[in-house]
């Protein structure tokens, strides 16, 4: 048996083709078969698959522009392989990436799973960075750090065990396998860079909108049979009538719609929620829930002493957990009013993302692009680092106040948010918090833009 399976889709990659073979038959083990796929393209993959027709090890195939995840199922079924990696066609192979991956896989029998850290160069073949993965150990539940699913290397039986790739996700793939496997298996990486990922116009990396489209999806599916582990599901909106830039914020209206209005919409969508609670120390805001024909509204008094600034949500929320009869694995999500644009699949994955990491709370988050620095004697100095090496700890992030889960269970100790708190990254477009009456103006115009 073959130990190590290699396959290479291609779908108008042809000029970078040629590098990303050759950068296999470098490779300093022999044990490997290598799949190329010409995946419906119209350039001249076709010929430069040709120049490796008369190679054993080599095996070619033509696919009608069926996808990626189709693609690698293919592959895997296939296989010969012990171990399967995928290498795309833009990218390369270090020397070394099968006897170190494979060699890991060997002396660890319980990973299903290992990748490596990796250098990004550009269409050029310039390296201008390296990506450093933080050690993962098989306890930790790190969904957010996954590899890419372009140089990880992968057991078969466990890989054919979860069903191969799921198609029609669209991106993500190894956002997918790393969520799927990882909830059986042990996964591991090896800090040494053994793979170049080339950057360049075509990268689907840069489409961050049907990035997190994807990872959405994937959650979702994962967590399609455990919902009813932590229900009740509760939604919690918080009103008050004081204390921010205008007297009852949640009755300014966005497009004929308060701003309470959007918020109930939002989570009236999403059937998860079993409660949707609107906890004020007005009752007005009783009237705007009137307008909805929803079994799971209710209202809980706010104390107009718990709307303060400076005091905790912590006592009012375990008001709600009492009159509500929640157990301690029932979940909690506050969705704000003065986040207009908050979509309700936004708030399904913020619970999806607590459950999968095995979080004690979780938050949106959008990253900090540029630099940020802090005051010391010598000056200002940096506190999210750039250069060469780069880990995926050092990015910083802002909370975006959009939609924070937690398990019922924080609340008996007072802990709002529990020691082990995790995050998921949102569109810029759900961003906007509404905190003064420039930004009501902005949302204003931006609701206008869409309708």
């Amino acid at each position: 048996m073959t130990k190590i399976t290699v396959y290479i889709p291609s779908h108008d990659y042809g000029r970078y083709l040629e590098q990303a073979v050759e950068s296999v038959l470098r490779q300093s083990v022999g044990d490997w078969e290598l799949l190329l796929f010409d995946d419906g393209s119209t350039d001249n993959t076709a010929e430069v698959m040709q120049l490796y027709r008369g190679d054993p090890r080599i095996r070619l195939f033509s696919t009608p522009g069926i996808g990626l995840a189709a693609v690698a199922n293919r592959a895997l079924q296939e296989a010969r392989g012990e171990y399967i990696i995928r290498l795309d066609a833009d990218d390369i192979f270090d020397e070394n990436i099968l006897l170190v991956l494979g060699h890991h896989l060997d002396q660890h029998p319980d990973d299903a799973l290992v990748f490596p850290d990796y250098y990004l160069f550009d269409e050029h073949g310039e390296v201008f960075a390296q990506e450093r993965k933080e050690k993962v150990y098989w306890n930790q539940r790190l969904l957010g750090l996954p590899p890419n699913g372009a140089c990880t290397m992968v057991r078969v039986t466990a890989l054919k065990e979860i069903g191969g790739y799921r198609e029609g996700i669209g991106a993500q793939d190894g956002f997918d396998i790393w969520t799927r496997l990882g909830r059986k298996y042990r996964t591991a990486n090896v800090n040494i860079p053994l793979f170049y990922y080339r950057r360049h116009d075509r990268n689907l990396t840069g489409d961050t909108a049907r990035i997190l489209a994807a990872r959405r999806q994937i959650k979702a599916q994962a967590m399609a049979e455990e919902w009813n582990k932590h229900r009740p599901i509760t939604a919690v909106i918080p009103c008050r009538r004081n204390y921010d830039y205008v007297t009852d914020v949640w009755s300014e209206r966005i497009a004929d719609k308060s701003l309470l209005t959007r918020a109930i919409e939002c989570c009236a969508a999403s059937p998860l929620f079993d409660h949707i609670v609107v906890t004020s120390d007005n009752p007005a805001a009783r009237e705007t829930m009137a307008a909805f024909p929803d079994s799971r509204l209710r209202f809980v008094e706010r104390p107009s002493e718990e709307t303060i600034r400076s005091q905790s949500l912590v006592p009012t929320l375990q008001r709600i957990a009492t009159e509500l009869e929640l157990g301690e694995e029932s979940l909690l999500l506050l969705s704000y009013v003065q986040a207009p644009f908050t979509r309700t699949a936004t708030l399904e994955e913020a619970l999806a993302t607590l459950v999968l990491n095995e979080a004690d709370s979780t938050m949106a988050v959008f990253e900090v692009s540029g630099s940020l620095f802090r005051r010391s004697v010598q000056g200002l100095e940096p506190i999210n680092r750039r250069g060469l090496l780069s880990s995926e700890y050092d990015v910083i992030y802002c909370e975006a106040n959009i939609a924070i889960t937690l398990r019922a269970r924080n609340l008996r100790s007072g802990q709002f948010l529990g020691t082990r708190i995790t995050h998921f990254e949102i569109a810029h477009d759900e961003v906007l918090f509404i905190d003064g009456e420039q930004k009501l103006e902005i949302a204003r115009i931006l609701a206008r833009q869409k309708a």
